[in-house]
């Protein structure tokens, strides 16, 4: 069941993933299965978390995370398309117009790309030479127009070099590639430090090899002096490549030789891509030749791939030049600072006493107009680089900071702060609240010597033969008065403002009985009898 921003996932649907992965040979967390009390709301939530956990080991797995099983278990709708029979299309049409070849068999998964196929090839007029065909359509990165990229890719095999793969033919239509070897039953470096079949699938050959050994390191210093020399001389005639592993290297004896140059011309993602983008500092095609060839070093040394990027620290090596190197190109200030050029790592000491005998010249002539055109490519690659690296980085700083926010420690932090922060503001309020009470109070206690009855207070009328005492007026809210005297009338007060209440108030509260002058009374409520 999916719709376009979810995807549900039944636990059958993981066990047939998890079947399907067996070839890798790979211990997955699975959780098992359960028939009776499968509904229950406990054991469906340890279930959703065993899945879970599943999915991170596969995703976090390299090799994994990128075979089509993977991405298609995921991502149905995005990768719903068979290659395959995109793949034979193509290669039958090429074969009408090309009928001096002919398919032995098809190499199936032998290779890690979803949208690339290999196949077994034979030419009619040498029938016991085995060719190796490869078939590839558009990637992200193809920036040349068609006319340059069909131009490009018939320019491969007349590329001269001791150390690049032969291709034997090569042609291109609007969407995709076609280029032809001969087929290596040695197969390449990678098989030769896993010590893998060349036909075997990509999951069986290097997920989870039986013996983890590095090379020798004459081995080492030969095989990295050889790769170093082809990247020198990419870079110097301004051919992008960007694709170097150890599955694209071939290996002809004790030579190296390097393949897949037609990657970079159809757009392809480099296989190291998820490590190169975290780091903003490898944003050039050099820096990530330069960077992929830390990995492929690292792989000859110690048999096996870096378990993360970067390394905070290296195994023994058989030399210590061979993990100053690798410092160089993998450590944390490596990857903080920039990768070094070609150039410079030939001059260390791993790879500058190693002397290459091979004569063959090297020859690859590029036009001018098209090298003007590569040239164009490759910054806009360098660019769509750039501005995936900037996103990333923006959602590792997102992620940090939400992270922090949400943690425990942190929200009891927000929570005494905040108490902290009332408390403050009470005080403060309650010590403006106090200012401004004596402030009127002074003002009030100026008039001190003014009579008792303010001007605005109405004084209370005598009635005839009644010498009285007025009183001050109490303010609305004070106490009632004692009785007055028989006669007197006391309207009530109603002050103009908040202002004059706070004055009566002080006049009250300033009111002394001693300071009033004594009166001489007549009373005549009493009946006189004449």
């Amino acid at each position: 069941m999916e719709n376009s921003w979810q995807i549900v996932r039944r636990y059958s649907d993981f066990d047939l993933l998890n079947s399907s992965l067996q070839i890798s040979a790979l211990s997955l967390p699975l959780p098992p299965k359960k028939l009776i009390g499968n509904m229950d709301r406990e054991f469906i939530a340890e279930r959703q978390k065993g899945l879970q956990n599943y999915l991170n080991v596969i995703t976090t797995n390299h090799i994994l995370s990128n075979c089509e099983l993977v991405k298609k278990f995921l991502d149905p709708n995005n990768y719903s398309v068979n290659y395959t029979e995109i793949a034979l299309q193509h290669v039958s049409m090429f074969f009408r117009s090309e009928p001096k070849w002919e398919v032995v068999e098809p190499l199936k998964d032998i290779g890690w790309r979803i949208r690339k196929r290999y196949f077994l090839m034979k030419s009619k007029n040498q029938p016991k030479e085995r060719l190796m065909l490869s078939w590839a359509d558009f990637g992200p990165d193809k920036y040349l127009s068609d006319k340059d990229f069909q131009c490009a890719v018939k320019l491969l095999p007349s590329c001269s070099h001791p150390y690049i793969y032969k291709v034997t033919f090569a042609t291109a239509n609007e969407s995709s590639a076609l280029v032809i070897r001969p087929f290596n039953e040695k197969g390449t470096l990678k098989d030769l430090i896993y010590k893998a079949k060349p036909k075997d699938p990509f999951l069986k050959k290097y997920c989870n090899p039986k013996k983890i050994q590095g090379l020798e390191l004459q081995q080492i210093k030969t095989f990295g002096r050889q790769i170093l020399e082809v990247l020198k001389f990419l870079h110097e005639k301004g051919f992008p490549y960007g694709h170097l592993h150890s599955s694209n290297v071939m290996l002809d004896g004790d030579t190296c030789r390097l393949l897949d140059l037609e990657n970079s011309l159809l757009g392809l993602p480099s296989f190291y891509r998820s490590y190169f983008s975290q780091f903003r500092k490898i944003n050039t095609l050099e820096g990530v030749d330069v960077h992929c060839f830390g990995h492929l070093l690292y792989e000859m040394t110690y048999g096996r791939p870096p378990d993360s990027i970067p390394v905070d620290g290296f195994p023994p090596a058989p030399s210590a030049s061979v993990v100053a190197v690798l410092e160089s190109l993998l450590s944390c200030e490596a990857l903080k600072n920039g990768m070094p050029a070609v150039s410079k790592i030939l001059q260390m000491s791993l790879f500058s006493d190693i002397l290459l005998t091979n004569s063959e010249k090297p020859q690859f002539k590029i036009p001018t107009k098209l090298k003007e055109a590569l040239k164009t490519a490759k910054e806009c690659i360098e660019k769509r680089l750039t501005e995936e690296q900037k996103l990333i980085h923006q959602h590792r700083r997102l992620t940090r900071a939400q992270s922090h926010h949400g943690s425990e420690e942190e929200k009891k932090k927000r929570k005494i702060l905040a108490r902290k922060k009332s408390k403050l503001t009470a005080f403060e309020s309650g010590e403006e609240h106090l200012a401004k009470y004596s402030n009127s109070n002074n003002s009030a206690g100026s008039g001190a010597s003014s009579p008792l009855t303010s001007p605005s207070s109405p004084t209370p009328p005598s009635t005839a033969g009644v010498s009285t005492i007025p009183p001050p007026p109490p303010p609305p809210a004070a106490p009632p008065l004692p009785p007055q005297m028989d006669g007197a009338v006391h309207p009530d007060p109603s002050p103009a403002d908040s202002a004059s209440r706070e004055a009566l108030l002080s006049s009250i509260q300033n009111f002394q009985k001693g300071a009033l002058k004594k009166a001489d009374t007549c009373d005549y409520s009493v009946p006189r009898i004449s």
